[in-house]
């Protein structure tokens, strides 16, 4: 009998640790966590985004991102140049010393996304991409079908 679900569930569980673990192992020397260092990665690769926006590519809700959003900004990581009372769609910018973080951050995730994906050829790495987004779009659905709310 196979054990997809199983299988399934214990991998992209044993993968989601890994991952935290290896944020918090890499970013330790930075004393960021977890959330901060997604927010700084995407802000480094796309220069500018609103907190929604990084609520959408980071997958944080939104209490989350207001909270890594302020301590990235008090702790002189990023900025928001709007004084609009609506600063959750303002704008958010790295700050000097946010840029050279994040760099390094991008560099340490390409590090490590090139050690795990050893083995794995851009064809089967595709696939696998393809089929996690078919996957995750099914799964939503199911969940709005049944009403099942976060």
């Amino acid at each position: 009998m196979e054990q997809r679900f199983e299988t399934f569930t214990t991998l992209i569980n044993t993968i989601s640790r890994s991952i935290h673990k290896l944020k918090m192992a890499e970013m330790a020397e930075f004393t960021l966590k977890s959330s901060h260092v997604s927010c700084l990665y995407y802000l480094y690769q796309c220069r500018s985004l609103t907190a929604v926006e990084l609520c959408g590519i980071c997958g944080e809700d939104k209490a989350n991102m207001s909270r890594t959003v302020k301590y990235l900004e008090s702790e002189g990581y990023l900025i928001c140049l709007s004084q609009s009372p609506r600063r959750y769609q303002s704008p958010l910018t790295l700050t000097d010393k946010g840029r050279e973080v994040g760099q390094r951050i991008a560099e340490k995730i390409d590090r490590i996304l090139a050690l795990a994906s050893e083995g794995v050829s851009e064809e089967h790495r595709r696939i696998m991409y393809e089929s996690l987004h078919t996957i995750d779009r099914n799964l939503q659905a199911i969940c709005q079908a049944n009403k099942i709310e976060e």
